[in-house]
This record gives C-alpha cells, sequence and structure tokens, in this order.
C-alpha cells in the first residue's frame, strides 16, 4: 500500500479593499507586485503614519479634519495608479515599450512617500531645521526609513534586491527626472491631486474645488522640448492637458492657491502651530541642558528619550500626534512655568491672539496712482521686512526666551513657472493645436497676473498688553518711517 504524502494546501491571494471617502473603494489586487504594497501596508513603519493627522492643528478650526496621513498615502497611490494606466495605454497605442520598472517605482513611492513625516508633520519639522536635526526634512526622513526598515525587507524580498533603495531615491530628486517619476512629485502629481480633494472634503470648505475626472479623461502625453529656441537638447515625453480641459487646469492651479488662506494659513491654525513650537523649542532646549526633570514627564516617555537625544533619527520616529497629546496633562504639571503654560494653552485651546501686521502696512501704505503694482508690492515687501527684523531684535521675541511674541511670515507663489522649476517634467502643460504644449501660465491670463500671497503675523497671548503693545509701537514706527520717505 503506497505511504500517500500530505498535498500543500496553497491559500489563495485575495483583492484587498479599503473604503475611502474621497475615492470610494480603493482595491489592491492579487499579483505579486500590488500584494507586496498590501504588506507594506501592514508594517510599523506605516501604520505609524495612522497617528499622525493630514493637517495638524487644524481641528482646532475645522472638526472635521482628523483625517491622518495613512489615509492620504493610500489615496496618493490610487491616483498615482490611474496615471499610470493612462501611461500603459499611450506607450502600447504607439507602440512603445512601458518600462515596468519605472512604472513599479512610481508607484511604490507614491505610497510611502510619506512615511517620514513626524509628529504634527511640518510645524514639528520647523523646530528639527533650526536645531539642525534629521526631522528637518521629512523626504530625507522617508529615505532613510525606507533603506532601513521592516519596508526595506519587504521591497528588496518581494521585489528584488535594491528595490527599496530606488524607492527612496526616487522619493528624494529635487526633480522628476522621466515621464514616470512625474506622476510621484511635479506641479501636477498624485499627491497634490490626492490631498487637494481629500483637505477640503474633511474641512468642509466648499471653495478650491475643481474637476479631476474632467482633468483625468482630456490627460494626454505629448513630447516637450527640453532645451530653449536658441538651445534645443532633445525632448522628453511628459503629461499634457488637452484644449478642453484648459479652463479646469486654471481651476486646479487657483484651487491649490486658495487652500493656503483658507486652510493652511489660517490664523487660528498658525497660531497653535506656533505654540506647539515654541513648546517643544523649550523641551529640546531643557533636554540638552541636563534639566529634563524640569520638563514633568517620567524618564522613559518618548518625548524625554527625544530631547536626551534628539540627533537619533529612532527617537523622532517614535514621536506622532498620540504621543504628544497624551503627554499634555503631564506636561501641564511640569516644574517649568512656560513648559506649563505652553501646554495648557493648546490643551484648553487658549490660543494666543494674531496681529495682522501684513494688513496694516498694506492699508498704511496703498499704491500710488498709477503705481506699478511689482513696484507697490516690492514697497510693502521691504517695510515688513523692517518690521520683521525689529520684531526677532526684541528680547520678548525670542523662541528660546520668554517667547511672548510670536512672528509668523510666509509667501507662497501661486504657480511656479519653467524659469523656476527647471524641468518641463515639473509644468503644468496644455496641447491648445497644433504645435508643442504650451505651459498654463502663459496660456491663462488669471494664473499670468497671479500674485503670491504673503502672510506677515505677529502672535501674543491675550491678557498680555505689554507685548502687544511692543508690537504696535514697532508697527507705527517702521511705518511711520516709510510715509516720511524713509523707505
Amino acid at each position: 500500500m503506497k505511504s500517500s504524502k500530505p498535498r500543500r494546501i496553497i491559500t489563495p491571494v485575495k483583492p484587498q479593499r479599503v473604503r475611502d471617502p474621497v475615492h470610494n473603494l480603493i482595491e489592491f489586487g492579487t499579483g505579486q507586485f500590488e500584494h507586496t504594497l498590501w504588506r507594506v501596508i501592514q508594517e510599523p513603519p506605516f501604520q505609524r503614519l495612522r497617528r499622525i493627522r493630514q493637517l495638524g492643528f487644524s481641528e482646532f478650526v475645522f472638526p472635521g479634519a482628523t483625517h491622518t496621513r495613512f489615509a492620504h498615502s493610500i489615496g496618493v497611490f490610487y491616483i498615482a495608479r490611474s496615471l499610470m494606466k493612462l501611461i500603459e495605454r499611450h506607450v502600447g497605442n504607439a507602440s512603445g515599450q512601458f518600462l515596468e520598472y519605472q512604472s513599479r517605482l512610481a508607484l511604490a513611492a507614491a505610497l510611502v512617500h510619506d512615511v517620514g513625516h513626524g509628529m504634527f508633520s511640518h510645524a514639528f519639522e520647523e523646530v528639527a531645521r533650526d536645531f539642525n536635526l534629521d526631522m528637518g526634512k521629512h523626504e530625507d526622513v522617508s529615505k532613510a526609513v525606507i533603506k532601513d526598515s521592516e519596508i526595506t525587507n519587504v521591497f528588496n524580498t518581494e521585489l528584488g534586491s535594491g528595490f527599496s533603495n530606488d524607492v527612496a531615491d526616487l522619493i528624494g530628486s529635487k526633480e522628476p527626472g522621466s515621464l514616470y517619476d512625474a506622476v510621484v512629485s511635479s506641479q501636477f502629481d498624485a499627491d497634490r491631486l490626492d490631498y487637494m480633494q481629500r483637505d477640503r472634503l474633511m474641512t468642509g470648505v466648499q471653495s478650491s474645488g475643481f474637476d479631476l475626472p474632467w482633468l483625468l479623461a482630456n490627460l494626454e502625453i505629448g513630447s516637450v522640448q527640453t532645451g530653449t529656441d536658441d538651445e534645443g537638447t532633445g525632448s522628453i515625453e511628459t503629461l499634457v492637458l488637452g484644449p478642453k480641459a484648459a479652463q479646469t487646469a486654471e481651476s486646479y492651479v487657483l484651487s491649490l492657491f486658495h487652500l493656503y488662506p483658507n486652510v493652511y494659513l489660517h490664523k487660528t491654525t498658525r497660531g497653535a502651530e506656533k505654540i506647539f513650537g515654541v513648546l517643544v523649542r523649550r523641551m529640546l532646549r531643557l533636554g540638552l541642558d541636563g534639566q529634563e526633570a524640569l520638563v514633568g514627564l517620567a524618564s522613559n516617555h518618548p518625548l524625554i528619550r527625544f530631547v536626551k537625544d534628539p540627533t537619533r533619527l529612532a527617537h523622532a520616529l517614535v514621536l506622532d500626534d498620540a504621543v504628544f497629546w497624551g503627554a499634555l496633562p503631564m506636561l501641564i504639571e511640569a516644574q517649568d512655568s512656560q513648559i506649563q503654560k505652553l501646554a495648557k494653552a493648546l490643551y484648553e485651546r487658549h490660543l494666543p491672539a494674531g496681529i495682522d501686521i501684513r494688513r496694516q502696512v498694506e492699508m498704511a501704505l496703498p499704491i500710488k496712482k498709477d503705481e506699478p503694482r511689482p513696484h507697490w508690492r516690492a514697497r510693502l515687501t521691504l517695510v515688513c521686512a523692517q518690521i520683521e527684523a525689529a520684531l526677532k531684535a526684541e528680547p520678548l521675541a525670542d523662541p528660546d526666551g520668554a517667547a511672548r511674541i510670536l512672528v509668523d511670515r510666509y509667501e507662497r507663489v501661486p504657480y511656479k513657472r519653467y524659469a523656476d522649476s527647471n524641468s518641463p517634467l515639473n509644468r503644468i502643460l496644455i496641447r491648445m493645436g497644433v504645435g508643442e504644449p504650451g505651459d498654463v501660465a502663459e496660456m491663462s491670463p488669471v494664473i499670468a497676473g497671479a500674485e503670491p500671497f504673503s502672510i506677515f503675523r505677529a502672535y501674543v497671548f491675550r491678557d498680555d498688553t505689554e507685548a502687544r503693545q511692543v508690537v504696535e509701537n514697532i508697527v507705527r514706527t517702521e511705518i511711520g518711517g516709510s510715509t516720511n520717505g524713509h523707505a
């Protein structure tokens, strides 16, 4: 009688699905590549993104803005895959060769591009840059995580040795190097196409909408010259919008631009970010000076391990929004009075008042008759720079001191023209007829004439009349000097 060998039972791979408020159903297929990406999602570095909110302190203004970088990252992959299918169709119709490896690199990069974000994302990065820490640029941290973590093992085991390094290098590149790279990083990339929709939906902001299905339906692949008219150096294929999408492309650029004053640079959100930044700075100063006991947390708390040795990337990666919020009740009981004050301000949402200095300067120095607007803006910028320098020279504005005056200045351009981006792959191009596609800024007089959006504010606590008076006196003095012909 023959002995029967046990039969090997093969468990079929099932498609995995994610319900998403923006894209509805996002499915990861049963093929090896998408199954590998699904495995990456299960790893701790990616799961950590569940505990980092996409918009940081924006929920102080928009209660629904509690969505995470986890959801955003999956959404970016979804859009990147849609763009990549378009590229594959174009290459097939043109009887060309679709670069499967390049495609996979771009899709993997789209999924993991945010794994390097720290707690409260950009607010934490600002502090890290001041202290010259590795967490000062999330793209660099993402590269480090992808090259040396559980994600590395999954990528290299399933998709070949060196795959993780190639993904990390793509994320770290300053400009897209190919049509495939542009899906991940350009002015019309999957990242922007997701967060613009997601942030608008979750904040409830009714403006800043654009017709994504129409944009995608009119997306083509076109060839553009890589050099100037005088120095043609060849051509390169890139994403191009058809003529029917011209107005929608204009709406896309302006929608992103409007998200900044309406959401990202909201005065209350920025005020909370400034308080957070000063609080973390104070904790770092105490930790680096060996006075971490004054912070009010146990010696094995993740925040204490970080402030004692912030140069170790592993210490920073343990931190997330949940760790910080959980520490606030203890920080309120800290021995250090400044930490007490700042922690309580965030915990109870007693945020500082914002003084709109830019607006005051604009009202005091209106545009003159027949004065070109660029000249007027230059005058405003000069006075704002003088006020900023005077404020930062004040002891009350020292971020490592009492920090009773918090200065916030920022400028955002609506669209980077070719001269500012160095690559045609980083432009939004439109084909309006025969000939080479043109830049949206050249096709749209609205975008061509759009000025940068500028903010300049000072924040003071509402009961600090002395700090407010210092700000008002400096603003009054500098504006007075300008109106008297000194600037």
